[in-house]
C-alpha cells in the first residue's frame, strides 16, 4: 500500500542483483551469468512508471475526497508518498546529470 517503500525495496533488491555476481564479488557491468539482470534504463523507466502511478492514485483519492467517499487521512499519506517518491526520482535525475557533466569535463 505504501509506493515509495514498495519502490525502495524493489530498488535495493535490483541494486543487490546488479552488485553480486555468484562469487560475491562487485560486478560493475550487472552481468551474474545466465540471469537476466534489469538495465539501468529499465530501472528508471519501471521507477518513473511506479511515481506516475502513485500520482494517479493520490490525484483519484483527492478526487473521491472532494464526493465525501474518502478519507482525509488516506489522502493526505498517498499525497505525502507521490511528493516523496518525486523528489527521490528528482534526485536521481540530478545525480544522473551531475555524473554526466562530470564525464564531460574529463580530459581526453
Amino acid at each position: 500500500m505504501s509506493v515509495p517503500f514498495s519502490v525502495a525495496k524493489a530498488a535495493y533488491g535490483q541494486t543487490q542483483q546488479l552488485t553480486n555476481n555468484k562469487d560475491g564479488l562487485f560486478n560493475p557491468l550487472g552481468k551474474t551469468g545466465g540471469e537476466n539482470t534489469p538495465d539501468f534504463g529499465q530501472l528508471i523507466q519501471d521507477s518513473m512508471q511506479s511515481v506516475a502511478d502513485a500520482g494517479k492514485k493520490s490525484d483519484a483519492l483527492s478526487a473521491d475526497m472532494v464526493n465525501g467517499k474518502a478519507n482525509i487521512v488516506d489522502v493526505v499519506t498517498a499525497v505525502s508518498q507521490t511528493e516523496l517518491a518525486m523528489n527521490s526520482l528528482v534526485s536521481v535525475r540530478d545525480r544522473v546529470i551531475s555524473a554526466y557533466e562530470e564525464i564531460m569535463r574529463m580530459p581526453i
